[in-house]
């Protein structure tokens, strides 16, 4: 019999008290809930140390069936796994992942086959293997969910080639409804997410994203070495323990040796390092044996650490999606924490480098050209060695050409034609297209980062609008507001549009009003992402129009 919506919010707060302990649930955590219960395919966008996992926990342990849980890293899985046995209680978690012996990951399989497993932990390429795919669909999952939803998304901030094949995997799996649970994620990227993950017509809770208790701040240099300076004595004088984010592996090392030769527990995170040496800053950082870590933009992720008290980027972010997540980081205990970035203007060309890259036109055409003389459907493993390129390379280029109409990704994984109208050549200028839309995204992402940077009105307003979030009245808790700055730019402003509201451009067609700045209005374009226009211009020449 079918749960009417009120008996499923009281089972829902019944297992969250009596199996985790949790008197109250969060603002858009039942929401959420609730939705995942009726089966319907949701979206959960909630800021870091809201308690996203509690959404498929709880009810997890009222559905038939295991709940499958795709995990980027596998620090992230080991931790979510080793906090639900600490729990105790009837609820199994496993994981299988490449870190693990055979013996390991095969009792895994062994426990879920006996229908001993509630939480089956994964990392997105071992949904790539045919095997398990097979064992995890036999074992009837009732729940898919996708953490760090954000990866998916190929203008999001940690793209994971990897997640394109969650929807194939869905399939294979049952169709079971899906969950995806992101900390950050702006209107573009929760779109791509949908679009990417085939979700249908899923449930959307955005919950809060202001943090009241991160006090907001830049500081804008010109020379770098007197940025560096700054940056480790702010590190130094700062209550531990922080971290500090930098843009490439050398600065992360440089940052930790200095910060070391001044008598400070610190150490260094990049993908450059063994897989050992991440785990011990991990662990280290976790038990308190650090007192900073200085990393590249992976560590932290999914962290369920809630004393950080300061967050501070040496070089800006790639954009804010990145920044905020990163800063979310910090004061997850709701004490008062710092959120403070080292600016220079110059760090931007880097982001705009990473955001420029080009296409490779031939390697588009001779994907399609395989594909369509292969004798059916060709395996992407296949199909990368006969490419003479790596699996996520050729998972980038497949994903282009998918888009473009061009390519089929099967249920199975395998690759087909999907439109022979459009000749080879066709299907690669056609794909260019589409990765030509996402880089003028990508480039206005970073003009939004630059636009937070520099802003003399209130950061916060300026951060929760970037996310489709209003905050009436400057927040008080940042240092433009400090300075007096932020309220001489809000008396300064008009309002034609009202916020959230849609428009039309001539040139760059439907957006969305996002802000206001002083004398200028801020738009997020479907076609060309994030574009600031002068008011003045706007009303003199009629650029606007509401929609």
């Amino acid at each position: 019999m079918k749960r009417t919506s009120r008996t499923t919010s009281a089972a829902l707060r019944r297992t969250a008290r009596e199996a985790f302990g949790w008197d109250a649930l969060r603002p858009g955590q039942l929401e959420a809930m609730e939705a995942v219960m009726a089966g319907r395919d949701t979206l959960a966008v909630m800021p870091t140390g809201s308690g996203k996992s509690a959404v498929y926990q709880v009810p997890a342990l009222l559905l038939d069936g295991p709940t499958v849980v795709v995990s980027p890293l596998i620090a992230l899985q080991r931790d979510q796994v080793a906090g639900l046995l600490a729990r105790g209680g009837e609820a199994t978690a496993v994981q299988a992942n490449s870190s693990q012996s055979d013996r390991a990951r095969e009792q895994a399989f062994e426990a879920l086959r006996a229908g001993e497993v509630e939480f089956f932990f994964l990392a997105p390429e071992q949904l790539a293997k045919p095997e398990v795919l097979d064992a995890v669909a036999a074992a009837k999952p009732s729940l898919f969910v996708v953490d760090e939803a954000h990866c998916i998304s190929s203008w999001g901030h940690d793209f994971r080639p990897d997640y394109l094949r969650l929807h194939s995997a869905v399939e294979r799996l049952g169709r079971p409804p899906v969950l995806a649970l992101t900390a950050t994620a702006s209107p573009p990227v929760r779109d791509e997410i949908i679009s990417r993950l085939r979700l249908d017509d899923p449930v959307q809770v955005v919950s809060g994203f202001d943090r009241p208790n991160l006090s907001l701040e830049v500081q804008a240099f010109r020379d770098d070495d007197q940025r560096r300076e700054a940056v480790v004595l702010r590190a130094m004088g700062e209550a531990k323990p922080g971290l500090v984010y930098t843009a490439t592996r050398k600065s992360a090392e440089a940052y930790a040796e200095a910060l070391g030769e001044l008598g400070i527990d610190a150490g260094a995170y990049h993908a450059g390092m063994r897989a050992a040496d991440r785990e011990d800053v991990h662990e280290r950082f976790m038990t308190g044996g650090l007192d900073v870590v200085v990393a590249t933009t992976a560590f932290g992720m999914g962290i369920d650490k809630a004393d950080v008290r300061f967050v501070v980027h040496a070089e800006v972010a790639d954009s804010l999606d990145s920044y905020y997540q990163e800063v979310g980081r910090a004061g997850r205990d709701g004490e008062p924490a710092v959120a403070a970035l080292y600016y220079r203007q110059e760090d931007l060309g880097l982001r705009r480098f990473f955001a420029s890259g080009g296409v490779d036109e031939t390697a588009l055409r001779k994907v399609v050209t395989l594909v369509e003389h292969a004798d059916g459907p060709v395996e992407p493993t296949e199909l990368a060695e006969e490419m003479e390129v790596a699996p996520t390379r050729l998972a980038g280029l497949v994903n282009l050409l998918e888009q473009a109409g061009a390519l089929d990704v099967r249920a199975d994984g395998a690759i087909a034609r999907a439109d022979a109208d459009l000749s080879p050549r066709e299907a690669a200028q056609a794909a260019a297209e589409v990765a030509e839309a996402h880089r003028r995204v990508e480039q206005s992402r970073v003009e939004m980062m630059r636009a937070y940077a520099e802003t003399t009105g209130c950061r916060r307003q300026l951060l929760l609008a970037y996310f489709g979030e209003t905050l009436d009245e400057p927040c008080g808790r940042c240092d433009t507001c400090a300075a007096g700055t932020a309220e001489e730019q809000a008396d300064a402003g008009s309002s034609p549009y009202a916020l959230q509201s849609r428009v039309v451009h001539a040139q760059w067609g439907s957006g969305v009003v996002m802000r206001y700045e002083g004398d200028r209005i801020v738009v997020l374009f479907e076609e060309v992402g994030y574009r600031t226009l002068s008011l003045e211009a706007v009303a003199a020449r009629g650029l606007l129009e509401a929609s």
